[in-house]
Formats: structure tokens, sequence, C-alpha cells
């Protein structure tokens, strides 16, 4: 059976009412008593544009910001001491700062015109027209899956949607650490989950892309290898991000630094 486009928006739009309300009524209830002041550190701020000066700096610095936004250092050797959780508005932030960043819209600029060349998806057609409805639907599947994975579940399951980089051990160790991350998240308060947000946020944002993309497709095994697509696609990202900083070292760009400031209390 085939769902139309104005079926698809609805679902999506009622079910992430429903679980928005539900994570509003779950966020009334404490974790933890409200006189017990837990430990936390804030990341090291990220890396400005004007902190590389070298060829194409500020290509480098936008893609270097990209990339350092959703990533995060937690000190190893302070085993009692947690990041500081994102609160709601900051995964909102996470969210918006990420999709209407210049390399996102490069992204969406590289794979449209790479669709195009492929004659993906058809029904958009060739020439100018063509080239700006596959840069149009490309931009939204990018925005959509961002909205999902750093926004909407991160908030409903209370799950950081940022990467944990480990930044010392072995290459294999480090490697294993950054391609389990599509399986292995953490919560907001630092501890160990299911990456729920990965594969849901995945998921939806290809369920939600038949609304937009013409001649595409259609059916359970083709958005399956679209979402298996997604999750690889993000684990090449956590594999980037977890070596970024001796990439960086060594081409001389500029990466978080690993430095971790004063501990805060996360009651305050």
């Amino acid at each position: 059976m085939q769902v139309n486009g104005h079926s698809r928006i609805a679902v999506a739009a009622a079910v992430l009412a429903v679980l928005l309300e539900s994570s509003a009524v779950n966020g009334q209830e404490p974790s933890a008593p409200a006189n017990v002041a837990v430990p936390c550190l804030e990341p090291p701020p990220m890396v400005r544009w004007g902190d590389y000066q070298g060829p194409l700096h500020k290509t480098v610095a936008a893609f270097t910001r990209k990339l350092e936004r959703r990533t995060v250092h937690p000190p190893h050797y302070k085993p009692d001491t947690v990041l500081c959780s994102l609160e709601l508005g900051d995964k909102f932030m996470l969210f918006v700062e990420d999709a209407v960043d210049p390399a996102s819209f490069l992204s969406a600029g590289f794979n449209a015109g790479m669709d195009q060349a492929a004659n993906q998806h058809p029904g958009f057609g060739q020439g100018a027209a063509g080239y700006g409805q596959r840069f149009g639907a490309n931009f939204l599947s990018q925005t959509s899956s961002s909205f999902f994975t750093e926004f909407a579940y991160p908030a409903i399951f209370r799950e950081d949607p940022r990467y944990y980089r480990v930044a010392h051990g072995s290459t294999k160790s480090r490697l294993l650490h950054a391609t389990e991350h599509v399986f292995v998240g953490h919560r907001d308060n630092g501890r160990p989950m299911f990456n729920v947000s990965e594969w849901l946020g995945n998921a939806s944002a290809v369920w939600l892309s038949g609304t937009y993309y013409a001649g595409g497709p259609r059916g359970f095994a083709p958005e399956a290898r679209s979402v298996a697509y997604g999750v690889l696609q993000d684990a090449g990202w956590d594999v980037l991000r977890e070596f970024w900083p001796e990439i960086a070292h060594k081409l001389k760009m500029p990466f978080r630094d690993r430095r971790e400031p004063t501990s805060h209390s996360a009651a305050e």
C-alpha cells in the first residue's frame, strides 16, 4: 500500500507530538535529589573562523566547525566527573547551527551534482531546474536527519547527541570506539545506552523523504538500504572526529583543545 506525501507528514507530526508530550511528562520526574551536586565539565570552546590562516582558510574553518560541533572529549583521568549535559535548548541550537552551517550547503550542492550526473530521481529532470530541485531535496534530507538525530529523539530519550572522543589508546581501540558509536551512545548523565537517536533518526528522515523525492524507489528494501547508508555515513564521520586532532595537527589545522576547564556543579 502506497502512502501519499500528505499522509506521511500528518503521521510523522502526530507521532512526534505524542513522543514530545511523553518526554515532557517524563522530564518532570527528578533523576536525582535536588540537593545533590553532580560535578561536570564544560567542553572547550569551538574553534573560531580566525584560528586557521592557511590555504582556503574559510572553507577549512567551516568544515572544522561542523566536524567539531558534535565532538567532546571527556576527561579520562577524572572518573567521577562527567561532561555537562545539554539542555533542551542546547540540543535545539546544536541542530540549528548544524543545519545552517555553510558546510551543510556545500554538502547538499555536491550531492545534488552527483545525483544529477547519475540521473538519480529522474522525476526532477535535468538542467538548472532539475539541479535546483535536487539541491532542495538533499538539503531537506540533511536537515530532517539532523533534526531527528540531534534534537527530537535525543530530547525524547534524554540522549546526548555528541560524539565522545577518546583521543588516547591504541589506534585499533579508538577505531573500534568510533565505529561502535552508531550502536552505543550516551545518556545525558554520561552513562552508555543504545544509540536510539541514530537509528530512529535516520529511519524517520528516510521515511519522510518520500514526500519530496520524485521518482525514487519506495518500499521496505530501498528505504532500509537508505537507512543503512545513513548510519554507515555517520560512522565514517565519527571515525574522522576521533582522529581529527592528529589529522589537524599534521595539516596545521584547528581543532578543539583537549584541556578541560574548571568543573561546575550540575545543580547550579
